[in-house]
């Protein structure tokens, strides 16, 4: 009988009276809590609720919410009547089924009518994110014949006799196309070009917000990397810069590659570049936090694609010296033929103890982990096997290759890609301040060496005063960033 006892609330029977036994009380509540830390604003609704005037409905509907394990962020009362009132409640869920189970739970409340439910985020989206705006008066047909003709064939002419007026005298000099073929988006995968737009589009606001910059989503319906070429090659004369962004590896490589030989205008792939600025930028703080220098400390990557490589080589260029990168082949190692030939050129630069094994084997004694790759490949009891004061990036979204919460416990900095933990690894605190720099200086290339200006430039945002081990890199909303990568890029101050 106490084996069936012990069976029973593991199982999640009832107790002996029908009711819930205290062991299943705590497991719900613990679930509810755990629930309500991973509520995220990627999935806010608002339900619009009809009800009767008893003032205590507001505060039944706000406890709904929480007991199901939502966040309430906003209740609105939008109509009030003698007999009804109506109510616009918003609140944040976990995914799409928990929003469903909040949405039963306010139903569940007495005399409440649900009467719509609008997803916040689908909302945002109707009808795209971007647009265009002229900078220039149009009011009349003075207007009229200088924005456009007659008065604009003189531009034209002008820039035809010294066509590097263009950029002065166009869209061109304040312009980034934002390109993809949608083989690598987000944590999404190979989702097309029609899918990635809404991320390109985000993207394309984000310049504008944060650099006022206009950028412009290209989004290709080819993934074969000559086509992609020649598209971009075709259209670059109407761009000041190229931000290649969700194209995979090994084909983000070569076109990368090739495209910079090609133009006389910067190409920036921000899923490697930009990711690496960051990362660099936080590993300078989080090293001034454990007191170590990034000579001395032994650094394991967990992930060689286009983040990771682009990384290391960074890593390598700022004087990073021990770089163990792990992958699905695992520790990559110079004498394994069978690697990849973009592998095996990371490979020959990285892993100067010639270790083998498994990512455990690239962490044991590591100073640092840094992983680009998939969630939970880091068991958190691992992290005790690393060096003293250890420090651990966890970048992949939006499930990390650890509990960032246990990591926590474990590291003396804890980074990650996510929003709801300090130190988020977000590649806008780089890149509109690396464009607006290109732009300004009128670049025509990237050079690691800006790369390096730019992550030191960031990192010295966050001052001496405001450093600690939760704080290695500024808010994306810190006024300072980018005019401070800015100056970093094009020389100026």
């Amino acid at each position: 009988m106490q084996t069936q006892r012990g069976d029973s609330v593991a199982t999640g029977a009832q107790g002996e009276d029908g009711e819930p036994t205290p062991a299943e009380e705590q497991q719900a509540r613990t679930q509810t809590i755990r629930r309500a830390q991973a509520t995220t604003g990627s999935y806010s609704i608002t339900v619009r609720i009809h009800s009767g005037t008893d003032p205590a409905v507001v505060g039944q509907l706000a406890t709904a919410v929480s007991d199901a394990g939502g966040i309430t962020t906003a209740l609105d009362i939008v109509e009030s009547r003698h007999d009804r009132l109506v109510i616009d409640l918003t609140c944040s869920a976990a995914n799409g089924d928990h929003a469903t189970e909040v949405v039963d739970a306010i139903r569940a409340v007495p005399g409440v009518t649900v009467h719509k439910v609008s997803d916040r985020v689908f909302l945002i989206h109707l009808g795209g994110k971007i647009g265009v705006q002229p900078t220039v008066p149009l009011r009349n047909r003075d207007d009229l014949s200088m924005a456009y003709t007659p008065g604009v064939g003189r531009v034209s002419m002008a820039i035809a006799e010294n066509p590097q007026d263009v950029s002065r005298l166009t869209v061109k000099g304040n312009s980034v196309a934002v390109v993809t073929d949608g083989s690598a988006v987000l944590g999404l995968g190979n989702i097309g070009p029609r899918a990635a737009m809404p991320v390109m589009e985000g993207k394309a606001a984000l310049f504008k917000r944060f650099a006022n910059i206009d950028a412009w989503p290209i989004c290709l319906d080819t993934q074969d990397v000559d086509e992609i070429v020649r598209t971009v090659q075709l259209i670059a004369p109407g761009f000041g810069g190229i931000n290649l962004e969700d194209i995979a590896a090994p084909r983000c490589f070569e076109v990368e590659a090739r495209l910079r030989q090609l133009l006389d205008i910067p190409v920036f792939h921000d899923d490697q570049h930009g990711t690496a600025i960051v990362v660099l930028a936080a590993l300078r703080n989080a090293l001034r936090c454990v007191g170590k220098q990034i000579e001395d400390v032994h650094i394991a990557v967990s992930g060689g694609g286009a983040a990771g490589s682009a990384i290391v080589s960074l890593l390598l260029a700022a004087g990073a010296r021990d770089i163990v990168v792990w992958d699905r082949e695992g520790i990559l190692n110079r004498d394994d033929a069978a690697l990849s030939p973009a592998k095996h050129s990371l490979a020959e630069r990285t892993n100067p103890r010639g270790l083998t094994g498994a990512l455990r084997d690239a962490v044991t004694g590591a100073d640092v982990f840094i992983g680009v790759s998939a969630p939970n490949v880091l068991a958190p009891e691992w992290i005790d096997e690393m060096a003293e004061r250890p420090i651990v990036f966890a970048l992949a979204n939006p499930d990390p290759e650890v509990d960032i919460a246990e990591a926590s416990k474990r590291a003396a900095v804890v980074a990650s890609g996510r929003s709801d933990y300090p130190n988020q690894i977000n590649n806008v605190l780089a890149f509109p301040g690396v464009f607006r720099g290109l732009l300004d200086a009128r670049a025509t290339q990237v050079t690691t060496d800006m790369l390096i200006r730019a992550a030191d430039a960031l990192a010295s945002v966050v001052t001496d005063a405001e450093l600690n081990a939760n704080y290695i890199v500024p808010s994306v909303f810190a006024p300072d960033i980018v005019k401070t990568v800015a100056a970093a890029i094009s020389g100026r101050d």
